[in-house]
């Protein structure tokens, strides 16, 4: 009896932890009509890392940062490949402070998924303009 109490346990307790897990990513599929980008940076110094994130919408109203109309422009014109953003000509230092940069989400119906490392801040917003521009 007492083992057939622990394996009904263990069948209900993973029937309930299952959909749980993989609801939020189909939800938030379903739930977010036009064009979105759940946005990240990582900063690491192989120490520690420091990651900030949010959700870009790009709708009629661009929301998710500071700089989100600015990036949504960007991405408009790129047609939300971020890779196609066109380089702005900044002076960035030789500092090595690396950064990661990922989006993933849907443009225009598409996937997208991105993800670069760059050696600093300022190298990451010259490739990528606002698009990952989270600190004001």
């Amino acid at each position: 009896m007492t083992r057939f109490l622990v394996l009904a346990t263990a069948l209900f307790l993973t029937a309930l932890t299952a959909p749980a897990t993989a609801a939020p990513e189909n939800a938030v599929r379903g739930a977010l009509p036009g064009n979105w980008l759940q946005i990240s940076v990582t900063k690491s110094d192989g120490r520690s890392s420091d990651m900030r994130g949010t959700l870009l919408l790009c709708n009629d109203v661009p929301q998710g940062h500071a700089r989100a109309a600015e990036a949504c422009a960007q991405l408009r014109e790129a047609r939300g490949d971020i890779r196609s953003i066109p380089a702005q000509e900044v002076l960035c230092t030789l500092e090595y402070a690396p950064v990661t940069a990922e989006a993933h989400g849907q443009w225009n119906g598409r996937s997208v998924r991105y993800e670069k490392t760059f050696g600093n801040k300022c190298e990451m917003g010259a490739q990528t303009g606002a698009v990952f521009a989270l600190d004001r």
